[in-house]
């Protein structure tokens, strides 16, 4: 990209979207086109079709998603597999239409097979079947990886993907019930501190292992790919280190200054048992992560304590 390129960031009020443009701006790039939903529907063609046809965008990062935890994807998995959908085939065909040189898709690691081999490399993609709890979601996400995939084999497109693993970060979604599992328990611990409980009850058993990425770092990441990347096989973005939900929920409870009993409801679900990454790709790419965990913690509950609408999203 040069730094006068035209560049769209579909979703730049998500967490990973505003990161995104919070990197390119970071690195001198300035004419960054955004639309907020009410400006722009993604999950409406025409209006998608129109928009590319009158902005024509050069380089595009498609990290709008319709996006949530265990619980709302169970729940709601025909609404997270009709809206992800529409999007981002909406997003990717108009990006393949008017032009654009590159477009990157950003996935999540729950496309992986729920019994993948560990650390989970990129090749593994279909080769078993995925964790229910989040299937409606995978299955939207791998059909915009494979979209890219074979317009790049029919058509010479140059549209690349990035598979994250768990993220965390400024403007996080810190809702109840529909926020990922490290937003959910700063907002857990935070509130019991303040109302001085004496214990905080967690879902399943702790056992799960998971791996987590502070959003800025992914947002380099998908900067460095657009300019160093092309390739039909997507690239994990992840720390290839990983830890007990457990331990996670200690290490969050000790940052937010939580002190109270931890109790873990076995009734609810676990999820998949182990979520760990591959990332010998992108760091043979000459990419690897910055930030620590418990230093990405801190600086995540920095940005919730600051952010005043986190009770309502």
């Amino acid at each position: 990209m040069e730094k006068h390129s035209k560049i769209y960031v579909a979703g730049h009020r998500g967490m990973v979207g505003s990161a995104i443009v919070r990197a390119l701006r970071a690195q001198g790039y300035e004419n960054i086109i955004t639309r907020t939903h009410a400006e722009l529907d993604l999950t409406d063609q025409q209006a998608v079709r129109d928009f590319f046809a009158s902005e024509r965008p050069e380089y595009v990062f498609l990290a709008a998603a319709k996006v949530g935890g265990i619980e709302a994807n169970d729940r709601h998995p025909a609404d997270f597999m009709y809206e992800n959908m529409m999007l981002e085939m909406n997003v990717i065909n108009a990006a393949w239409q008017c032009g654009c040189r590159k477009l990157e898709f950003l996935g999540s690691s729950c496309i992986y097979p729920r019994m993948a081999p560990q650390p989970m490399p990129e090749s593994c993609l279909l080769t078993g079947s995925l964790e229910k709890t989040n299937e409606a979601y995978a299955l939207a996400k791998i059909s915009g990886l494979k979209y890219c995939e074979y317009l790049n084999r029919q058509y010479g497109t140059d549209f690349i993907s990035v598979m994250p693993t768990n993220l965390y970060g400024p403007n996080d979604n810190y809702h109840p019930l529909h926020s990922h599992v490290l937003p959910a328990l700063i907002r857990r611990f935070h509130e019991a501190k303040e109302h001085n409980l004496e214990e905080v009850i967690c879902w399943g058993d702790g056992s799960p292992l998971r791996e987590f990425l502070y959003v800025d770092d992914l947002a380099d990441l998908c900067v460095f790919l657009m300019n160093n990347y092309s390739g039909n096989e997507t690239v994990n973005a992840g720390t290839g280190k990983e830890l007990t939900i457990r331990e996670l929920t200690e290490i969050v409870a000790d940052v937010v200054g939580y002190t109270g009993r931890i109790l873990w409801d076995t009734t609810k679900p676990n999820g998949t048992p182990r979520k760990l990454l591959n990332v010998d790709k992108a760091t043979s790419l000459g990419w690897t992560y910055r930030t620590e965990l418990r230093d990405g913690i801190r600086l995540a509950y920095h940005d919730f304590l600051n952010n005043p609408y986190r009770a309502e999203r």
